[in-house]
């Protein structure tokens, strides 16, 4: 297809040297300013005007007066396709200037005899000079955006935030060749109507019509300084519309403005689900992990990396890492290396391996470890009854006998708020890992060791492996249907940086013992959850009020052992805080060292003899003594 006129005129404009721009910007000005005086004239004698010979030479030196003002000013530094409101009192001050010297110089002609001027034509020429050469560079804007314009056609966005950040990214978006910015969207009603960086701010309740205006699809949020609950306010407004909403990082994300399109992500369900996180204290950060040996196991998965990353960072005399899963340990092992210089041990094996983590622990001389290790996927734990218990049950057996034997300082378990009154074997193996890290601690404080075990409980994570988010994400991705077992079932969501944050604080926190519970904030309802993620995706939601919708939500029913609500305490006053916010312990007793060793001898001779029934009735039974 022929281009058209104005964009044909508008790429010529653009290929231009610069000083060829100028140039041309300076005599499109000198001949604005002579037709402005001649205008002047002509409307002060009401008639076409015919100017003598001393009114032209007035006329003539009109620009020649007005250019190294206008030059002072800036008029000519703008680039004109960026060219902003600022621009407009420029030329406001450089033509009345312009005019105050044309004045001057026109009463000094009259004073000495030349052709007089009426007053009222020095008024008329600031007015129109101002009106003509604000106007010829607000419509060169108007034309060398016409093709921008129509290459970016269905690809134009809207950035939320008129700020320094916003400002940077619809500078970075121009440069690029994917998304235009529009506008911006900014509830500051003193910048609402006003053009920043050459873009028109809106006010956010005029979404829906620039939608239909400028075919909007895409909504980027630009409040790197803003709390995590304004996000969710201003994400909870746009999700409204039908756009896919995007956002910046935070600012301790951004390091400079240079690459503001690249860090632009969709919007995580995170951003709704989280909350503003409490700074962390460096001492609790460091006590356990500073220039000591540090042994993570379950080291490539969710909680375990995310680990391994914190501790990388808080500069540990060593980091022993142990993952059954070759890829997985392979991962981790690269990106640690890649990101410090402290000296970092692969080593891979199971949890269940006696020898094997004996030897690693007298070997690297162990002060800290963060057992992660277990399996959290509660269909398929149930599925597989044997392998759960050898895992989560035995295998934090061997590694707290272990470190017990070797006198490792620290040890703290990861444990989960399905413990609490379990219904699945899952939740039951982990009550059961809970408890015999409880009995260490007390065989410790007997012994007068110094060893202090304990465990750190909480909810989902999210992004973890077994969260239900990457599920929906994908249902989403294939069209639907999103499938939830139970519409009021709920559960507790945090970042998975913030609960590690959390963990490594509270080993540091505890004297033995404890079972420490992380402040996760409000429950969530699982189909609130999805309604929010087929939004974010742009979708709608197809339902009964809404048959036309993109994607349906489906309930499935609850799976086996799963619960409606998940719980963070066994009793309902068994808390307390400690001196870090985020942080609780609870007062849970635990079993009787006889009692405990009888249930894991059981647990054991089941085993052996592959006795499933036997296996499961055994942990729901220890959960069954602790309710």
């Amino acid at each position: 297809m022929p281009k058209l006129l104005p964009e044909r005129l508008s790429n010529a404009l653009i290929d231009l040297p610069r000083r060829n721009k100028q140039a041309l910007m300076l005599a499109g000005d000198a001949v604005l300013l002579i037709a402005s005086l001649w205008a002047a004239y002509a409307l002060r004698f009401g008639e076409w005007f015919q100017p003598n010979r001393s009114q032209l030479l007035l006329m003539a030196i009109a620009p020649v007066l007005a250019m190294p003002v206008f030059l002072k000013m800036g008029l000519y530094r703008s680039v004109i396709r960026y060219l902003g409101e600022q621009a407009l009192w420029s030329v406001v001050k450089a033509m009345s200037l312009a005019a105050l010297l044309w004045a001057a110089l026109a009463f000094m002609t009259q004073m000495t005899g030349g052709q007089g001027v009426p007053r009222a034509v020095p008024l008329l020429y600031w007015l129109i000079g101002t009106v003509l050469v604000a106007g010829s560079r607000f419509s060169a804007r108007w034309l060398l955006w016409f093709p921008v314009r129509s290459r970016f056609a269905g690809r134009q966005v809207l950035i939320y935030g008129a700020g320094e950040a916003g400002r940077q990214l619809a500078a970075s978006l121009r440069r690029g060749r994917q998304l235009f910015p529009a506008g911006f969207l900014d509830d500051d009603g003193t910048l609402q109507g006003k053009d920043i960086a050459g873009l028109r701010v809106y006010a956010p309740e005029q979404l829906e019509s620039l939608i239909n205006r400028f075919d909007i699809h895409d909504v980027i949020v630009t409040l790197p300084s803003a709390s995590n609950a304004r996000r969710r306010e201003v994400v909870s407004e746009l999700e409204r519309h039908p756009v896919r909403v995007r956002i910046l990082p935070s600012l301790t994300d951004i390091a400079s403005g240079r690459h503001l399109v690249n860090m632009v992500r969709e919007v995580d369900i995170g951003d709704l689900l989280g909350r503003d996180p409490v700074a962390a204290d460096p001492a609790l950060l460091g006590r356990c992990v500073r220039d000591k040996v540090v042994l993570v196991t379950g080291a490539g998965g969710s909680i375990g990396s995310e680990l391994c990353r914190q501790i990388a960072a808080l500069a540990p005399a060593r980091l022993v890492l142990l993952e059954a899963s070759e890829h997985a340990l392979y991962q981790i092992d690269r990106l640690l290396r890649s990101i410090g210089e402290q000296e970092v041990v692969p080593t891979l094996g199971s949890v269940g391996d006696a020898d094997l983590v004996a030897r690693l622990l007298a070997t690297h001389r162990v002060d800290t470890i963060y057992h992660a290790a277990a399996h959290k996927h509660v269909p398929l734990v149930e599925a597989n009854v044997l392998e759960g218990a050898r895992n989560n049950v035995l295998g934090t057996l061997t590694v707290a006998q272990a470190a017990f034997d070797a006198a490792v300082a620290t040890f703290v378990l990861i444990s989960t708020d399905k413990a609490v009154r379990p219904t699945n074997v899952m939740g039951a193996s982990k009550r059961l890992a809970e408890l015999l890290v409880q009995d260490f601690a007390r065989r410790a404080s007997a012994g007068g060791t110094g060893q202090r075990f304990c465990a750190v409980r909480f909810g989902n994570v999210l992004g973890s492996s077994g969260s239900v988010i990457p599920l929906f994400k994908e249902q989403i991705a294939q069209g639907g249907p999103v499938t939830v077992t139970h519409p009021e079932v709920t559960r507790y969501f945090m970042s998975i940086h913030e609960a590690v944050e959390l963990v490594i604080q509270a080993g540091s926190l505890a004297g033995g013992g404890e079972i420490f519970l992380l402040d996760m904030g409000e429950p969530v309802r699982i189909v609130d959850l999805a309604r929010n993620m087929i939004r974010l995706a742009g979708q709608s939601v197809r339902d009964e009020a809404n048959p036309d919708g993109d994607i349906e939500i489906v309930m499935s029913g609850l799976r086996p052992g799963e619960k409606l609500y998940e719980e963070l305490l066994i009793g309902s006053s068994n808390a307390e805080g400690t001196s870090h916010p985020k942080i609780m312990k609870a007062t849970e007793p635990g079993l009787e060292a006889e009692a405990l060793a009888e249930r894991i001898d059981a647990l054991r001779a089941a085993m052996a003899i592959g006795d499933k029934a036997a296996v499961r009735t055994m942990l729901m039974r220890v959960a069954d003594d602790r309710r």
